[in-house]
């Protein structure tokens, strides 16, 4: 989670994070959700935590930033309960049916020792965790280090670091934290075969070269090659 956020960094969102890869998330991970309660880790201004709301009606959400919430709460209003903490410190009442930590463990000082107190503290006994980071292996990225612009796939670029980056996640290394942790890897998948840049791709949305049966290819071929996905996606329960 990252209390840095600021118009500069704002550029950092594409509509295709928003547009294509939220729905995306959200389509892989209804398949394994469990009846209940959700706990969304890292909501932000509540774009993704929006989306939620069509499968649960218990939300909670844990920000770092204050300025985040408000703007989340003007936007989905009292429908989702906010805690204002950090990770690392902040005291929930309670265990979840459901968590989602989305595009926010690779911003984390230690990310192992947040997904330990997952499994042990707030992770129901027959829970599940919807854990997705950025692909350090997704085809636009390994373009772009044979194009010199990024020095090896899992680098984090000075965009990434200023952004909060810490790290630069591939199956592997995240299922490593996971494991390190003592989550249960059920299911490992990837999200959306990706081959342009955000920023190529927020262009292109605004043209007619891409349908909507082209993303749904992309979707579907992704899971045949979770390694060249955007994202990669693991489903965790607790272990013991």
């Amino acid at each position: 989670m990252d209390d840095t956020h600021n118009s500069e960094s704002e550029k950092y969102a594409y509509s295709f994070d928003f547009d294509v890869m939220h729905p995306y998330m959200i389509r892989s991970f209804e398949p394994f959700y469990r009846q209940g309660s959700l706990l969304e880790l890292g909501s932000y201004q509540g774009n993704f935590t929006q989306r939620f709301l069509e499968q649960f009606d218990d939300i909670t959400c844990v920000e770092a930033s204050l300025e985040a919430i408000g703007q989340a709460k003007a936007k989905l209003g009292d429908k989702v309960q906010y805690v204002h903490a950090l990770f690392e410190e902040v005291t929930l009442p309670r265990r979840y049916e459901n968590i989602a930590l989305t595009h926010v463990l690779e911003h984390l000082d230690d990310p192992v020792s947040v997904l330990k107190r997952i499994n042990d503290e707030w992770l129901a006994e027959d829970g599940r965790l919807f854990l997705v980071c950025p692909n350090a292996n997704a085809p636009s990225r390994q373009i772009a280090v044979k194009m010199g612009l990024i020095t090896h796939n899992a680098a984090v670029t000075p965009a990434e670091a200023e952004h909060g980056h810490r790290r630069t996640y591939s199956l592997d290394t995240l299922e490593q934290h996971a494991s390190a942790a003592g989550l249960k890897v059920v299911h490992r998948s990837g999200i959306f075969f990706k081959a342009l840049a955000n920023f190529q791709w927020d262009r292109l949305l605004n043209t007619d070269i891409v349908s909507k049966e082209y993303l749904e290819g992309c979707y579907k071929l992704g899971q045949h090659y979770p390694d060249l996905c955007a994202s990669i996606f693991l489903m965790c329960e607790r272990g013991e």
